[in-house]
């Protein structure tokens, strides 16, 4: 065996020399950084040998050292060639000379692996020898790896669906036979999961289902042993704080797996995984529920300290950090909606019972005894925690994220819903849900009610027990925390159910629609508590930002359908939130400047609602007039520019310019005529503003932050006149900002970021400005009819200008230490893409200073920044040089420059590794400037080729150079030759893409 891997490491190091490389070869590593060509051929003899070097040491009882190192460079070198991508020819290019063993790569070979790897024998040896080396844990790295890839065999491989089903269930029994009866240890988890995740991703239903069926229940009940199993370590891992969450990890791929299964109604009948769902997901609820009911907090050997359970500051919400398990477990609970529902409501009842009792009991002590202060609150922690996470599984169970798209009831709950409707007795479901300040059980037959709807009651218990508290003045007993998902859920959920729209639906549940639906006193009942429940959050919790920031963001889910708007604007409470607001009386105030923002735009939002049109007026009135009218009255003041850094001044200027971005917010191309009318005076007005406050960069930030939202939101439903004015506008700031920046120094980090900051806005307000030329909803401004201020006046200024007058500002600012910052390197190069793609007759008609400006970007761009940033700059280089070429002025500066672009792209495809997701972009710049710089192409060829001293390899570039220009016309502006040219590149990047990289 020694003399075998001697041979096999020499193969290896010298295997590029030989005669096997003439041909398309492939890259890999192996053994340090050698970087070698293979041929699949090659490859697959490699591998054999490795299997039978394999079985050899499998055999033997014991190895000594030497022995084991020997098998593990055997076992690591099978490893890389199962993860190859093995890939046609004219694909290859992708991944010469920059092999990666990459866990995430499926494995397909070709036919000419058949009777490799379907021999039953190898994937037998490959679970032998993980049985026999699972404890060394860098070892089982490789063998679980090589059965991972095993696991994801598919393709040409397999002749018909029969090998398919045979190699799938010789597979399982070789798993089960593994991992039955064992205790894994913590270095398998994640492998192990890779495994089943494959199994379950890559063969399709119909061959998973096709076999034994005792060994798919076999399978199945394995998946669910583990799942649990995994759950339970992942929150011992989290308990402890870990730093290789290596159980999270391996559950996380095989929930996804559940996710794959369940979702399948084609070929598992309805109720086939519930009893599985069922496990899955009472495993989860114990995990995340205080002992004695749940294991939270248990550790192996006994409750663990209070000390270990701190939470970080900077640690992510719950909600956000297990968004995809708990959007697994909501799903899970969906398919066991049976016992998951009453599950849910069971535990919410009975938490939210103990914590009005124990709350009342603290209420009691502090009464008896006001100096005390002496207060356990361990219980109280206990159960706002198992709240907090009973509430997150019930929002993720009740609710889909959507993003984008239409929020619609689960099926399984909305069939849930209806299954049961026969038993239910409607007035008591609608006692129980109006009744959130009495437990649910003392309503006379409160066993009839609807579960759906129950569940929800119990939240809003949960909710009022939170305001009782708050009423008794027990506010610091209470946990932020718990306030935060109280209004997450009713979001989620009022934006699924609350008016509920009947037409989305085929059937739809008569206590959903009876409850929640139009027109009913439900919905109206809700909607009022709904909002009750906003104001007096940000009445108690101004301080938590948080907690007001998902309150607010409730009102606008409130007020964003036209639908609940029309039953909001009908209580008291929101007329009367707007007139506090529009005072900046406390504690609205106190809110922090995004809060502020966010709920402007509620009320903006609410503002259009159906209302008659005295109604409307009086509403504006209420609600924009006075934003107006205090704006003017502080900047009209005489002594303004004495008074304006007074910190009462500075705060009504920041509260306004806040307010103004939120009404930016609102934007819908209903409101968009009403809203850009007004926003354009305020405009004008921080222009002025942006002169009073240049040594205040904060200030200045959100004066340029309003136009960025203003353009964003607006600049796309403008018509010629209107988008006319929003140009002036911002061309105006644009030239007021450049006059006081220009040639200032930056001496301190803080005046570097703030730049950065002011940087990073021009450029968004410049990129949305340029986004009319790709998304124009305004046919004419017919939508601005009846809200003229006055006829528009014949000026011509353009997006073009304001543009150009932009980055005409910005590149003698934009320094390389501020390109550090990848945000505004990004936004930066995403811009000059832009213009160079919009206006590329422009570019050569810029100031010289600025044009050599430009073009050391892109140079700076493509060589030294990331490859997104690269690929980028190829973009913005192609129309460059078609412009030059529609030109044919051979002596521009733009021509001079694309010659040297194409000496970079040269380089770039030929000599140096790059990106591959740059390939298309390279391939079409370096199309475009060989047409344009045929004899300097020539001439780069030429001289590449006189450097080579190998004879063959020099034939076989010469060879590649010929047959990618090879055609009886010089290559030419055209599509169609364009597109045969990207093709002869795919073969001659295949054929010596890789050679000059990797020799």
């Amino acid at each position: 065996q020694t003399l075998a891997c001697s041979i096999l490491t020499a193969l290896l190091s010298e295997f590029s020399s030989s005669s096997k490389t003439s041909n398309i070869g492939l890259s890999m590593e192996f053994h340090g950084n050698c970087k070698r060509i293979f041929q699949e051929d090659d490859l697959r003899q490699i591998f054999m040998l490795t299997v039978e070097v394999l079985q050899e040491f499998s055999r033997r009882e014991n190895l000594n050292a030497q022995m084991s190192s020997v098998f593990q460079r055997y076992l690591a070198l099978a490893n890389q060639v199962l993860s190859w991508n093995f890939l046609p020819p004219n694909y290859i290019l992708h991944y010469i000379a920059m092999f990666e063993s990459s866990q995430n790569v499926m494995l397909k070979p070709t036919e000419s692996w058949r009777e490799t790897l379907l021999d039953s024998r190898v994937m037998e040896l490959f679970f032998t020898v993980h049985r026999k080396i699972r404890e060394d844990t860098d070892m089982a790295q490789d063998s679980l790896q090589c059965l991972a890839q095993l696991a994801s065999l598919h393709g040409p491989v397999f002749p018909d669906e029969g090998s398919q089903v045979d190699y799938l269930a010789h597979f399982i029994e070789g798993l089960l036979n593994t991992i039955n009866g064992i205790e894994i240890e913590d270095s398998e988890a994640v492998g192990i999961s890779s495994i089943i995740s494959n199994l379950i991703t890559v063969f399709p239903r119909n061959i998973l289902t096709a076999i034994p069926n005792e060994l798919f229940s076999s399978f199945v009940n394995c998946l669910t042993h583990l799942t649990c199993s995994f759950g339970r370590s992942a929150a011992l891992e989290e308990v402890l704080d870990k730093d290789d969450m290596v159980y999270m990890e391996a559950y996380d791929k095989l929930l996804e797996s559940w996710l794959i299964l369940v979702q399948d109604d084609k070929h598992f009948h309805k109720g086939f995984f519930t009893q599985h769902a069922v496990q899955v997901f009472n495993s989860y609820i114990q995990c995340h529920l205080a002992a004695p009911d749940g294991t939270r907090n248990l550790t192996a050997n006994g409750v663990a300290s209070r000390e270990e359970e701190e939470i970080s500051e900077l640690q992510e919400d719950d909600r956000d950090q297990f968004c995809d398990q708990l959007a697994s477990v909501g799903m899970l609970g969906r398919i066991a909606a049976e016992h998951c529902i009453p599950l849910l409501t069971s535990l919410l009842e009975d938490r939210v019972t103990r914590l009005h009792g124990q709350l009342q009991r603290h209420q009691q002590q502090l009464l008896a005894s006001p100096a005390s202060g002496s207060i356990d609150n361990k219980v109280l922690d206990d159960l706002y925690e198992d709240i907090h996470w009973l509430i997150l599984v019930t929002g993720y169970l009740l609710a889909n994220d959507t993003q984008g798209e239409t929020p619609l009831i689960p099926p399984e709950v909305m069939e849930y819903s209806i299954k049961h409707s026969a038993e239910v007795d409607i007035n008591t479901t609608l006692q129980i849900l109006g009744s959130p300040g009495e437990k649910a059980s003392s309503i006379p037959g409160y066993n009839r009610t609807d579960s759906v709807i129950r569940l929800l009651s119990a939240i809003l218990r949960v909710s009022e027990v939170e305001s009782r508290a708050i009423r008794a003045n027990l506010t610091h007993l209470l946990s932020p925390q718990m306030g935060k998902d109280i209004v997450w859920f009713l979001k989620r959920w009022a934006k699924t159910y609350l008016l509920v729209d009947e037409k989305l639906y085929d059937q739809i549940s008569l206590p959903f629609s009876t409850a929640f639906g139009a027109d009913t006193e439900g919905s109206q009942w809700i909607v009022g508590y709904l909002l009750e429940k906003v104001i007096s959050n940000l009445a108690v919790w101004s301080s938590e930002q948080d907690l007001a920031n998902d309150t607010v963001q409730l009102l606008v889910t409130l007020v964003e359908r036209r639908e609940r708007a029309n039953l909001v604007i009908h209580c008291e409470n929101w007329w009367n939130l707007a007139k506090q607001f529009a005072r900046r009386s406390p504690p609205l105030h106190y809110l922090s400047s995004s809060v502020q923002r966010t709920l402007m735009k509620a009320l903006v939002l609410g503002g259009f609602a159906h209302m008659d049109t005295e109604t409307k007026q009086q509403y504006w009135t209420e609600v924009l007039q006075p934003l107006q009218q205090r704006f003017l009255n502080v900047i009209n003041q005489e002594n303004f520019q004495q008074i304006c850094q007074e910190e009462e001044v500075k705060q009504e200027i920041t509260a306004t310019l806040e307010a103004l971005c939120g009404i930016a917010e609102a934007t819908q191309i209903d409101n968009v005529a009403i809203l850009f009318n007004f926003l354009m005076d305020f405009l004008n007005n921080c222009i002025g503003l942006m002169e009073v406050y240049k040594n205040t960069p904060e200030t200045v930030n959100l004066i340029i932050e309003v136009f960025v939202e203003v353009a964003h939101k607006q600049i796309c439903y403008l018509g010629e006149a209107k988008a006319m004015n929003l140009y002036e506008a911002c061309l105006t700031l644009l030239q007021v900002y450049s006059k006081n920046n220009l040639g200032r120094q930056r001496i301190d980090v803080t005046a570097e970021e703030d730049q950065y900051q002011d940087l990073l806005l021009i450029m968004e307000l410049l990129t949305n400005l340029l986004s009319k030329e790709f998304i124009d909803f305004s046919d004419t401004d017919e939508v601005f009819r009846g809200h003229e201020p006055g006829q528009a006046t014949n000026r011509s200024v353009s997006a073009a200008d304001v543009v150009l007058y932009g980055v005409n500002l910005v590149l003698p600012l934009m320094s390389q230490d501020l390109l550090k910052f990848p945000s505004l390197c990004n936004q930066y190069y995403k811009l000059i893409t832009f213009i160079c793609e919009i206006f590329p007759e422009k570019i050569p008609q810029l100031p010289e200073d600025l044009f050599k400006s430009l073009m050391y970007s892109l140079e700076l761009g493509m060589s030294s920044m990331s490859s997104e940033v690269c690929q980028l700059c190829l973009e913005a280089v192609t129309p460059l040089a078609e412009q030059c070429a529609k030109a044919q002025e051979t002596d521009s500066t733009l021509f001079l420059a694309t010659r040297h672009f194409l000496k970079m792209v040269f380089d770039m495809l030929v000599l140096q590794k790059h990106n591959t997701e740059m390939t298309t972009a390279a391939g079409e710049a370096f199309y475009t400037l060989v047409c344009l710089h045929q004899a300097e192409y020539s001439e780069l060829v030429e001289t590449l080729l006189s450097t080579q001293q190998d004879p063959v390899i020099y034939q076989r570039l010469a060879d590649a150079f010929n047959k990618l220009t090879a055609t009886s016309t010089p290559p030419t502006l055209d599509r169609k030759q364009k597109m045969a040219f990207l093709k002869s590149l795919e073969e001659f990047m295949a054929n010596v893409g890789g050679l000059l990289c990797v020799k």
